[in-house]
């Protein structure tokens, strides 16, 4: 089979850095082979609900991230999962926004393969935001599977935050594409805390505009703080072309932005309010592709499998390695 691909750099450099990281939108993880993703939000000032998850039959839990936001503090969340406390990595602050909003990412996966019984269907865990819910907005479960019967496609996650007065992402894939061939698909989903009341961020796809109205409390309880929440989930429809505040749902399928023959499917989004956070953006995608690097090599065809794992001290040494290197590289996108 074909040898897949987990591309492990950035989350090496966000994981291993302890106290607070300051970084624009980046990629943390990308998955290339037969994976699928679900995603879903919860936000409540009464704290507590539920999140879930839509997993095939038959699968296997690669991967899942509890990402919780907060709004005018530095503490970090408390939320648990399912009654197991997530244990949260540094605050990653938007910089270029106000109220000083921030977001948290957890690895959840062994609390998701616990209640994945393999039958399929859809998973709904038990939310608590503790006691810092007042601060927080709400959480999004991102969680990434593998499936034989799926196709080969790229699941690709990015987070930290999208700087408000312009940010910029690229899907690059090796060959050009034809987005009218069949079953092919190409998504986007949005994660987004602190808005309502018309705050809205802008969002182009090969230069064409595809919203005005990226936002709102879609999966808020109420209109209040600490419930200012949404993120494009596995049960939203797509946003219709241009949609209104009320009709963009922070899940779009990008097909109709790509011209036969494209390599690139870029992203741009602003936000001119300077008051939301985009602090995660969620990819799937036909095919082989790289998130703001090129598409990984296939190689002259099939190969012996999965390349085998670093030892962790190994991936320890290699953390630290590309920590240096992305402090010498990294600069901000505008």
């Amino acid at each position: 089979m074909r040898k897949k691909w987990i591309q492990v750099a950035a989350a090496l450099a966000v994981g291993l850095v302890s106290g607070t990281a300051n970084a624009a939108l980046e990629p943390f993880q990308s998955f290339v082979g037969n994976y699928g993703v679900s995603s879903d939000g919860f936000g409540s000032t009464g704290n507590t609900g539920t999140i879930s998850a839509e997993i095939p039959a038959g699968s296997t839990i690669v991967a899942a991230y509890l990402y919780s936001a907060t709004y005018s503090t530095t503490g970090a969340p408390t939320a648990s999962l399912n009654g197991t406390a997530a244990v949260y990595g540094p605050r990653v602050g938007n910089d270029t926004a106000c109220c000083s909003l921030a977001s948290f990412r957890a690895d959840v996966t062994s609390t998701v393969a616990a209640a994945y019984d393999g039958s399929g269907g859809i998973y709904d865990f038990a939310y608590d935001e503790g006691a810092n819910g007042s601060r927080t907005d709400g959480s999004a479960l991102v969680v990434v599977y593998e499936n034989a019967s799926l196709p080969t496609s790229t699941v690709g996650i990015l987070d930290g935050w999208a700087s408000v007065t312009g940010d910029t992402t690229s899907i690059n894939f090796a060959e050009g594409l034809d987005p009218t061939a069949s079953g092919f698909f190409a998504e986007m989903r949005l994660g987004i805390n602190f808005s309502c009341c018309s705050q809205r961020s802008t969002v182009d796809v090969n230069g064409q505009r595809i919203t005005e109205n990226a936002g709102n409390y879609d999966d808020g309880e109420q209109r209040a703080n600490g419930s200012l929440f949404t993120m494009g989930g596995f049960d939203d429809p797509f946003s219709p072309d241009n949609p209104s505040y009320e009709d963009d749902h922070e899940r779009y399928d990008l097909r109709a932005y790509i011209d036969e023959g494209d390599t690139t499917i870029r992203v741009d989004t602003a936000n001119a309010s300077r008051d939301d956070n985009i602090f995660l953006a969620l990819f799937y995608t036909s095919g082989e592709a790289g998130i703001n690097e090129p598409p990984p090599d296939p190689g002259p065809g099939p190969g012996p499998g999965p390349e085998p794992v670093p030892e962790p001290g190994t991936l320890l040494m290699m953390g630290l390695g590309l920590i240096g290197i992305g402090a010498a590289r990294r600069r901000r996108r505008g």
